[in-house]
């Protein structure tokens, strides 16, 4: 990547408890001319989605989770090593209000709505009742076409009936005990919010369905960030990054070993 830039789409600043941080997601662009991590160069442009969180003290950064979409990399380097994806694989764009990245003070009385609105989004998706998408009152907290945008694999979805039908679904169907593992930050900052986990989500992969997998039975935890844009009170707006090839090592799929199988350099092992 000789030509490398970043360009942060959402940059907030803020604290989480007693913890002070500053939290991003963007993309790298370059030329993509030489192989990395096994992933073929492609010899035009490419980017690189990521989300990032970094601890601060005293000004310096003492702490850094970042989350890169190494899948949405193999997708435009023309390998796809896993199942088709439900939502629609399309590039993140930014805030459709064009306010993402926030320099200025913000109002604190609108960063702890902020925040608040997503927490109790959250707390309602652990009322579900294993029988009824309703029982989580989702619709309590977003608009009516908001867009969530999924990481590769995954994919994006707009309103409730898309983000049903391509995450929410075969997502509870595949880990119907899942649970909370804790976050690092939950923070808001303005008419935006930021939350995530590492891990942020732990659960038993029992049922089919979740990235075209049948059910492997083994306990997995995910690392998550989610990114929130408020608008009159409620989510239009969430992007996601989630380590999706760290998932899937776990339950038994390596999709970087899958990645040189396809280009001739075969694991004969047995």
């Amino acid at each position: 990547f000789p030509d490398m830039e970043r360009r942060d789409s959402i940059f907030l600043v803020g604290e989480s408890g007693t913890k002070h941080y500053a939290a991003t997601i963007g993309i790298y662009q370059s030329n993509f001319v030489a192989d990395w991590l096994g992933v073929p160069a492609t010899h035009g442009v490419a980017h690189l989605r990521y989300g990032e969180a970094h601890e601060l003290v005293d000004g310096r950064i003492i702490q850094t989770y970042a989350l890169w979409d190494l899948l949405d990399l193999l997708r435009q380097a023309g390998i796809w090593p896993i199942a088709p994806s439900l939502g629609a694989e399309v590039a993140w764009p930014a805030p459709a209000t064009a306010d993402g990245v926030r320099l200025g003070e913000e109002d604190p009385e609108q960063s702890a709505s902020s925040i608040a609105l997503v927490q109790a989004m959250h707390q309602g998706l652990f009322r579900f009742d294993q029988k009824n998408l309703d029982s989580m009152q989702q619709h309590k907290y977003w608009t009516r076409n908001f867009l969530w945008y999924g990481p590769a694999g995954i994919g994006t979805a707009r309103g409730m009936e898309g983000y049903r039908a391509h995450h929410q679904a075969p997502f509870l169907r595949a880990f119907p005990d899942r649970s909370g593992a804790g976050h690092f930050i939950d923070m808001g900052c303005g008419s935006y919010a930021v939350t995530g986990g590492w891990p942020s989500v732990q659960a038993t992969h029992a049922g089919p369905g979740w990235l075209g997998l049948a059910a492997t039975g083994k306990r997995v935890t995910m690392r998550v960030m989610d990114f929130y844009r408020i608008e009159n009170g409620l989510i239009a707006e969430n992007w996601i990054p989630i380590d999706i090839i760290e998932a899937l090592l776990q339950l038994g799929t390596d999709v970087l070993g899958r990645v040189a199988h396809l280009r001739g350099r075969p694991n004969v092992r047995v």
